[in-house]
């Protein structure tokens, strides 16, 4: 057992090297895109270690003293981790699931358009929210819902009603949020379900009509199910983000309410704030890396959900 074993290794080490001779020319052409990998992604997660230490800018990242778990501790005295995380999961959760049906039916709905002119500027239109900041769609919110300046306010006062004040509204945020989420990320998330809708196979439907079906009953039983595994694998790649918020998002809507904190704040916000107003850095470091491991942890318990229950949609 253990010669085979032996003449296994050799057997890769000898191949590996035949490949090197053989092909020299690509190994060198990926060489740039393997150093900016190892750059880029490897070397900053030695940045890790601030997570256990006590900062200090004279030690700078890697001098400076040691001090243990002192720094998750702190999370936990303060209080506000846990609400953050909660926030933190039920967004994506209703992002993941509600963007799976908006994307997912806006595709559907583009691929029944009988029109081409009418069907590119319905996706034009869809599209244009993605490339607007969350700089400018908070700065157009806030023009609008303005308790005292805002457009929808001045609206209302003019016809007697009673002006509402959504930045002291705590409870109205989700759903603010949630919709401002679909708003921008529906378009584009739709098109890599109609990518995958144009890629089916057209004599299937045209099978299914000459049988006499209608256009629901060939959503319902050829689009929908062949969109499965597209789907699978955007809902197991947003899981593996779960614990990740958009910043932009809720920053930028929200600003630095105190009042909103409860319903808006996030473990990216949480983190952004401990560092910019205590400017503790090795506690910012051990939320991310508290953000990391369940993130981490997570994509592999869906995926080996996935797996055993219908292992050609798992991710590996």
């Amino acid at each position: 057992m253990r010669k085979d074993s032996s003449l296994t290794r050799v057997h890769k080490k000898a191949s590996l090297a035949h490949n090197l001779r053989k092909h020299w020319l690509l190994f060198v052409m990926l060489l740039p895109a393997v150093i900016y990998v190892i750059i880029f992604s490897y070397v900053p997660m030695t940045g890790i270690v601030l997570a256990f230490k006590k900062y200090q800018h004279a030690g700078g990242i890697y001098f400076s003293p040691w001090n243990g778990l002192k720094n998750f501790r702190f999370l936990m005295v303060a209080g506000k981790l846990g609400m953050a995380t909660r926030n933190t999961i039920l967004y994506n959760l209703a992002f993941i699931v509600l963007g799976v049906l908006f994307e997912m039916g806006s595709a559907i709905l583009l691929n029944e358009l009988v029109s081409k002119r009418f069907k590119k500027l319905s996706q034009t239109f869809m599209f244009l929210p993605y490339f607007i900041s969350w700089v400018v769609a908070g700065a157009i919110m806030y023009n609008i819902f303005n308790y005292e300046r805002g457009v929808f306010n001045h609206i209302v006062r003019a016809l007697g009603g009673t002006p509402f004040d959504l930045y002291n509204s705590p409870g109205a945020w989700p759903f603010v949020i949630i919709l401002l989420k679909l708003w921008k990320g529906t378009g584009y998330g739709s098109v890599v379900y109609l990518a995958a809708i144009t890629g089916l196979d057209q004599e299937m439907f045209e099978a299914a009509t000459i049988d006499g079906t209608n256009a629901w009953q060939r959503i319902r039983y050829i689009t929908i199910p062949s969109l499965v595994p597209t789907m699978m694998i955007l809902v197991l790649l947003a899981i593996g983000n779960i614990f990740r918020g958009d910043f932009g998002l809720f920053y930028q809507t929200v600003k630095s309410s105190a009042l909103l904190q409860p319903a808006t704040e996030i473990i990216d916000t949480y983190v952004f704030k401990l560092l910019i107003n205590d400017g503790n850095i090795g506690v910012s470091a051990a939320v991310g890396l508290y953000q990391s491991v369940l993130c981490f942890i997570t994509i592999n318990l869906a995926n080996w959900l996935v797996k055993r229950v219908q292992p050609d949609y798992a991710l590996y």
